[in-house]
């Protein structure tokens, strides 16, 4: 092979697979530029504040990801076992901390479109509405939504590595460490990649597909473009667990997936320009 002079598992497909992950954190970057610098500086909406934050977080979580998934494993033979596997758990850790802490930003988002006032007339609405269009309770149902993700994300970044160590992990370097599971999956993955995840992450395509229907014009094609975007990301980022056993297409298809939805996302969110 043509690393296998120079590295003990890091193949052709390793690098193909980085290279891309490499590209996505890079635009990551370049769109949190864009959105802060072109699109909160001139409009002050905490819309594109959240949004532009959103990818920040996802680039610094990639990062930790790349370093987790590509290098740190060459280390083996420089260290022992055990603090390789506590490298990579704290690589592991930090990286889901970043990705939980963007989720929040994403909750931020959410809060801002959902909890936005309405155009209907104050004396039709009555029940629910009306309670929900008090502004303290708008301001707290927004902050306990960016709030959670981040408790989740601590949580992530403090509680003991059985929970959340990859079985693959523990028989490769640490085969005496007891793990918790759950259908002999770690318990701390289970619940974060199982439970929470998707129910905070898929609100939003679904958010989007609600806010096409009921608007009209450039509004509606922007989000509906947002609602594909969104739909291809998460398509993305579960391809990359369900393709485990086909390394040379999990290599190639989940990052070209995400960065397919990055570049209709940014579409979206200018939509009125392209016009």
């Amino acid at each position: 092979m043509i690393f296998q002079d120079y590295f003990q598992y890091f193949d052709i497909w390793d690098a193909v697979e980085s290279g891309l992950y490499y590209a996505i954190a890079g635009f990551y970057f370049l769109i949190f530029a864009y959105f802060l610098l072109m699109r909160f500086r001139t409009s002050k909406k905490l819309y594109w504040f959240f949004f532009s934050l959103l990818f920040l977080f996802l680039a610094a979580g990639r990062v930790f990801f790349i370093v987790y998934y590509f290098y740190v494993p060459e280390l083996e033979g420089t260290m022992s076992n055990l603090e390789l596997a506590g490298l990579m758990m704290t690589l592991y850790r930090f990286a889901t901390f970043f990705t939980w802490i963007g989720i929040s930003c994403l909750m931020g988002v959410f809060g801002t479109l959902i909890l936005s006032p309405f155009n209907e007339n104050e004396n039709s609405v009555t029940g629910l509405k009306k309670f929900l269009r008090q502004k303290n309770v708008k301001t707290t149902l927004k902050i306990c939504l960016i709030v959670i993700p981040i408790i989740v994300g601590i949580l992530a970044l403090t509680l003991s590595d059985a929970l959340f160590m990859d079985p693959d992990l523990r028989d490769q370097y640490v085969p005496s460490f007891q793990l918790i599971t759950v259908f002999g999956y770690p318990a701390g993955r289970f619940v974060l990649n199982i439970i929470l995840l998707p129910l905070m992450v898929l609100v939003i395509p679904f958010l989007f597909v609600y806010l096409a229907l009921k608007t009209f014009g450039v509004l509606r094609r922007s989000y509906a473009l947002n609602a594909i975007g969104f739909f291809i990301y998460f398509s993305g980022r579960a391809a990359q667990g369900l393709l485990g056993a086909f390394p040379h297409v999990r290599a190639i298809l989940p990052p070209l997936l995400i960065l397919l939805s990055l570049l209709i996302i940014v579409i979206a969110n200018n939509y009125e320009q392209l016009r």
